[in-house]
């Protein structure tokens, strides 16, 4: 059964897989970085009010799942979690290390609806690893 949110006039479930890469897709999301990528975003996403469902990090890209209130537009969430946590990982992460200026992330992203089938999204969100080492195998029917 679906849980559904409410604002002053409206009630709604409004979810999103997101995925961003770093800028150059440079594999550089392992290890410090990696183990606190997840809480930095967690703690900006809480800023705005979007609830990260679920994440998962890869060497080259991020998988996470967003509900976001329809008050609100993806694109300026996700603007908000790159912009903010570019600037923050520079500062606390990356301090000896720079890349170009304090740009971390590649400009866009890819963005679907989730819709009913969230368990199956966040079950393909938690095995990546799996997938991407052929290892795992997900059923997407």
């Amino acid at each position: 059964m679906h849980e559904w949110q409410s604002l002053s006039h409206v009630r709604w479930e409004c979810k999103y897989h997101v995925v961003t890469i770093p800028k150059y897709r440079l594999k550089v999301l392992y290890g410090k970085l990696r183990k606190q990528i997840g809480p930095m975003l967690r703690e900006l996403c809480r800023q705005k009010g979007v609830e990260l469902l679920e994440g998962h990090t890869m060497p080259d890209h991020i998988h996470m799942c967003l509900s976001i209130p329809p008050k609100l537009s993806v694109a300026h969430v996700i603007g908000f979690l790159k912009g903010k946590s570019a600037v923050r990982i520079h500062r606390e992460l990356l301090k000896e290390r720079r890349m170009t200026g304090l740009h971390f992330w590649a400009t866009g992203y890819c963005v679907s609806t989730v819709g009913l089938d969230e368990e199956r999204i966040r079950k393909y969100i938690r095995e990546q690893e799996k997938l991407e080492s052929g290892q795992g195998d997900l059923d997407l029917k």
